[in-house]
């Protein structure tokens, strides 16, 4: 007899074709990699289709690979690709979830179409990944950011954004403001210092 897994799979196919690129099941939940072109379109047929019913959207993060380590790139079909939007989705028609990730095609530019046609509660979850990992999402109403002050420089969940930032802001007394300046805290190492005696933790003969 065929686990729900199984037949959500096979549904999944059938819907989507080869829009799908990678099936992956984990933890007792499958995520399928889509192409960044063609998630609006994947999105519809997941929220429409009558087997599927992903009416909603619960959550909408990015991920920066850069740092993915070799094995783990090779596994998953990652390499060459550095950013990602993971899309968390729920049928309470069916009572299942699903994962669907999108590859960014460029790494300078990390871009996917905006999915708030579908979806509106992606509004905010779209800045967010724009704020935190600099992906645009083409075709969002307001895309700004929204975590972080206007002046803001980066995007702070990037793997080589510096953990003291590229400046900090203070109130200047004088000037009655906020002001910018650079970052005054010095790189430090912050590892403790272990020291074990010799052959600490050997086993006695």
């Amino acid at each position: 007899m065929a686990t729900h897994q199984e037949i959500l799979t096979e549904a999944l196919r059938s819907a989507l074709g080869d829009k799908i690129t990678n099936v992956q099941a984990l933890f007792g939940e499958l995520t399928v990699t889509v192409k960044a072109d063609d998630i609006c379109a994947v999105s519809r047929v997941l929220q429409d289709d009558s087997a599927l019913k992903f009416d909603t959207l619960m959550d909408l993060c990015g991920i920066d690979y850069s740092a993915y380590g070799d094995e783990l790139a090779v596994k998953h079909n990652l390499r060459n690709k550095r950013f990602a939007v993971i899309y968390h989705l729920l049928s309470v028609t069916n009572n299942q979830r699903l994962r669907v990730r999108v590859l960014a095609e460029d790494d300078e530019l990390p871009a996917v179409d905006s999915v708030t046609e579908i979806w509106p509660v992606a509004n905010w979850f779209e800045r967010e990944a724009f704020d935190l990992y600099g992906i645009v999402f083409t075709g969002h109403p307001d895309l700004r950011r929204i975590l972080t002050d206007y002046g803001f420089i980066g995007n702070p969940f990037r793997k080589d954004f510096p953990m003291t930032g590229y400046v900090e802001m203070r109130y200047d007394a004088e000037q009655k403001r906020v002001v910018y300046q650079p970052v005054s805290i010095e790189p430090r190492e912050i590892t403790p210092l272990v020291i074990r005696e010799e052959h600490y933790g050997d086993c006695e003969s």
